[in-house]
């Protein structure tokens, strides 16, 4: 039975949530606020997360950075904020969806569903351990022990931070990283020079990677937000 982590201060709201989850065949846990919400998943494990934005103490969003810092589940973010600076700030931090406030438990169902299901078709595409020696997408290939990259058979040259920003975001497949956690992430907080390297990384690898870089089937652009790998 699949766990499901629900962080929502308005009661009426949470039990909502979970009475249609447990229906549908989840076990559900709620929290009202942010730091029993962060609290729980240190102690339990689960497989999904509704998370709201507005949150007594710690926000929805700094609860997402925490999560995002340990696990790699799906984060669907929920909020009465319909602006669009609300949405692409979260799922710049990682989150895999956004749903405005009101919403029908059914849709709500029907997303923890999608999710769940594309979750599980990630971790068999990459294997349950995706710190392996081989990562396949398509006709792209990484051998990591070697630090080898392969399109189509025919092996690619690339610099040093061009491995490395192509690795981190294929292991962090769909998930959208703005230009600065990339940095972050990549180069590290101490590193010369600005996000902006980013932009021009991630051009090159375009250049070796895909049939038409204009067109990418692997690192997309999603506008106003960041990067990501495509599966």
């Amino acid at each position: 039975m699949k766990r499901i982590l629900i962080v929502e201060d308005d009661p009426s709201i949470a039990n909502l949530q979970k009475d249609y989850l447990e229906l549908s065949g989840y076990s559900v846990t709620i929290a009202d606020n942010g730091t029993d919400g962060l609290a729980l998943m240190e102690r339990e494990r689960f497989d999904l997360i509704v998370l709201d934005i507005m949150l007594p103490g710690v926000g929805g969003f700094e609860v997402l950075k925490a999560v995002r810092e340990k696990e790699d589940i799906p984060v669907l973010l929920v909020s009465a904020r319909a602006e669009e600076i609300y949405k692409v700030n979260g799922l710049g931090l990682g989150a895999d969806d956004y749903i405005t406030k009101p919403f029908s438990s059914g849709e709500l169902v029907a997303r923890v569903n999608a999710h769940l299901n594309k979750y599980e078709r990630m971790k068999e595409r990459f294997g349950k351990e995706r710190e392996g020696a081989k990562l396949t997408v398509r006709g792209l290939e990484i051998h990591k022990e070697a630090r080898r990259v392969f399109v189509n058979g025919k092996e690619v040259a690339m610099a040093q931070k061009e491995y490395e920003l192509l690795l981190f975001l294929l292991q962090h497949a769909n998930r959208v990283f703005d230009k600065e956690a990339l940095f972050e992430r990549v180069w590290g907080m101490d590193a010369l020079g600005d996000a902006s390297t980013v932009t021009v990384h991630i051009a090159r690898i375009r250049e070796k990677i895909e049939d038409n870089p204009s067109k990418p089937q692997y690192i997309g652009t999603v506008w106003g937000s960041g990067y990501r790998f495509i599966v």
